[in-house]
């Protein structure tokens, strides 16, 4: 049996309690130094099936987790602001006694480990990664005008509401840049990252939308006191790169800033080769 295939068995897929009413499912692969994988919305950690194998056969010891109210964790009706999403990070990192950890955020995953910094003074936590990230702030205000709209989050708020799953099929196909002419994965695939979209809880579904869109992260980012690796498509029409990772890369002090030319926001699939390759050579800088 090789290395390798060692490291892989036995499968440890556990339940930790993060709070009274919340149990998160983990799957705790391989060995080595910890990288903590955060999903994004609305998905749930199967999303980094490209990524875990990589990581495994390259010496690491990976960890994802379904955030409460995804995937197989628990759904309880509160607890969707990123303090408490970033306590139940929290509280995987102690439980399983984590030192010299890699946090790695997609997307909305990208606010839990900056305030992983801000309220938890960066505990154990030695590098981070932020891909496709919605920090440091999406809402337009007087002081941020390049954002988003509150409009558009009402109108995708109203749309959930109304007809959730055709919702996730039609935000599906923006979030990996399918077209008439574009088609890079399957429509099982797709199907498949919609079957993970539905099963997360149409409340926190609506509650961690609310999160990612008004939270203003960027008084935050200065906290990232380690080595950060900052990646973006800059044709991502989910978190446009010019009010996220530009501004992002502005405000951490010691990072290093990848565009991915023509990618979209589902770049964990769409450039997964260039990606494992980035994140192998940030892991072992």
């Amino acid at each position: 049996m090789s290395d390798y295939q060692t490291n892989l068995e036995p499968s440890t897929d556990k339940y930790i309690q993060t709070a009274p009413n919340v149990k998160l499912y983990v799957k705790d692969y391989g060995s080595g130094k910890p990288v903590i994988l955060i999903h994004g919305w609305p998905l749930s950690g199967e999303m980094w099936e490209y990524q875990v194998e990589t990581l495994v056969e390259n010496n690491f010891r990976v960890i994802t987790y379904d955030r409460r109210g995804f995937g197989k964790s628990s759904q309880p009706w509160n607890g969707y602001s990123y303090d408490s999403l970033t306590d139940d990070l929290k509280s995987i990192i102690d439980q399983l006694e984590l030192t010299d950890v890699t946090l790695v955020g997609f997307s909305m995953g990208g606010g839990e480990v900056v305030r992983y910094f801000s309220r938890h003074g960066g505990k154990n936590v030695s590098k981070a990664v932020l891909i496709s990230s919605i920090t440091p702030f999406l809402l337009r205000t007087t002081d941020n005008p390049e954002g988003r709209n509150p409009e558009d989050n009402e109108e995708r708020t109203n749309t959930i509401k109304n007809d959730r799953i055709n919702f996730i099929d039609n935000f599906g196909k923006t979030f990996f840049g399918v077209s008439l002419l574009n088609k890079p994965l399957s429509t099982p695939l797709l199907e498949y990252y919609r079957m993970l979209c539905s099963v997360a809880s149409p409340h926190a579904t609506l509650e961690c939308a609310k999160s990612f869109s008004t939270t203003d992260f960027r008084d935050e980012m200065s906290s990232i006191n380690v080595p950060t690796l900052i990646i973006h498509g800059d044709e991502d029409d989910i978190v446009p790169i010019e009010i996220s990772s530009e501004k992002a890369s502005e405000l951490i002090p010691n990072n290093k800033f990848i565009v991915y030319e023509e990618a979209p926001h589902g770049l964990f699939y769409t450039e997964r080769d260039r990606l494992n390759k980035d994140l192998i050579e940030f892991l072992n800088s």
